[in-house]
Parts: C-alpha cells; structure tokens; sequence
C-alpha cells in the first residue's frame, strides 16, 4: 500500500472510531486532525469534504467488517439456527470491537444520518440488506437441508432478526448487557422453533 493509501485508511479508521463514540455529527474535521495528526490539506487531498470522508468509512471499514464479523460466517453456516445465534452472541457479547455503552456503528449512523442524507441512506441500506441477504440464504440453505420447516418465510426471518439486533444494541446503551443476554435468550428460543 502506497504512503497515500495508507494514509487515507488511518484517517477512515480514526475518523470511524470517533464517530463510533461521539457519533457523525459531533465529530468535528478538527477532531478528526487532532486525532489523525494529518494536516488538513492532506485531509482534503483525500476526502473533498466530512460526507464524503462518512461515506468512505461505510464503504471502506464497515462494510469489509460487517462481511468479515457477519456475511462469512453465515455463508459457512452449516445449522443455521446454530449459526444465527453464535453469531449474534459473539456480536453482542464476545466481539471486543463493540461496546455497549456505544451500541452499533451501523444502527448509530442510520440513526443518526439516514433521514438527512439520501446518500448516506441509500449507502446505509446497502450495508443492512447485505446483511439482510446473508440471513435469508443462510435459512434458504437450511430449508433444502430440512433443517428448517419449509413455511418459514426466510425474508421475515431475517426482517425480525435485524430489527431485534438493531433495538437490543439501542437499549443496550441505557440498559446494558444484561439486556443483551435477554434477547438472545429469547433469540435462541425463536429461532429453535424454526426447525
């Protein structure tokens, strides 16, 4: 990787971990500098301004995180009822890369910035339905195993599953863990009953 390319990816992987726990909004250039130690005409080189440096960030870190933490593992998936929960389990309890108090990088920035900005909204959904994708071939892939009943619809599945994700890392921000382990415990239950 070039000097330049190696630059740019320190500054996404910053600017992310600020957005993480400030959120996109609060996080200033200047905060981003401070961190990175860059000057803003190297800021500038890179990134003609914050949206596109966000943008970035989505395309560039969460989306090769996401598909790394979640699509792969789905994509391996041999149970998915197994392999739905141990992934979900790992995200919300085991996965060093999230903190509670901070929720989900991905529910934040849709939180926060898919009503604003249709570009980050049309970004933010590519995100989601690749994740969305995932699920429903990996209960696809189930169903033609007969591991899972044929009248379960994997769309709504997956639908339920996300929504849940996306509400349990919010409550988990005032809540905590313990809230955590009360939606996989119910999570395990549903999807058990999928078989």
């Amino acid at each position: 990787m070039s000097k330049a390319a190696t630059t740019r990816f320190m500054i996404l992987q910053k600017a992310f971990g600020l957005m993480y726990r400030k959120g996109y909004q609060a996080t200033s250039i200047d905060d981003i500098l401070a961190t990175t130690q860059v000057t803003k005409g190297a800021f500038y080189y890179h990134f003609k301004n914050k949206d596109e440096m966000g943008l970035a960030v989505i395309a560039e870190v969460m989306v090769p995180a996401m598909q790394q933490a979640m699509i792969e593992a789905l994509r391996n998936a041999t149970d998915p009822v197994e392999d739905l929960y141990t992934v979900m389990h790992h995200m919300l309890l085991k996965d060093p890369f999230f903190i509670i108090e901070y929720g989900c990088p991905a529910v934040n920035f849709i939180d926060e910035m898919a009503a604003l900005n249709p570009v980050f909204q049309q970004a933010l959904a590519g995100l989601v339905q690749q994740w969305d994708l995932a699920i429903q071939e990996s209960l696809r892939q189930g169903q033609n195993r007969q591991i899972i009943r044929d009248e379960v619809n994997p769309a709504q599945v997956a639908s339920f599953i996300l929504t849940g994700y996306s509400g349990v890392r919010n409550l988990g921000k005032v809540l905590g863990r313990s809230c955590y382990v009360m939606y996989l415990k119910e999570l395990k239950n549903y999807l058990q009953a999928l078989r």
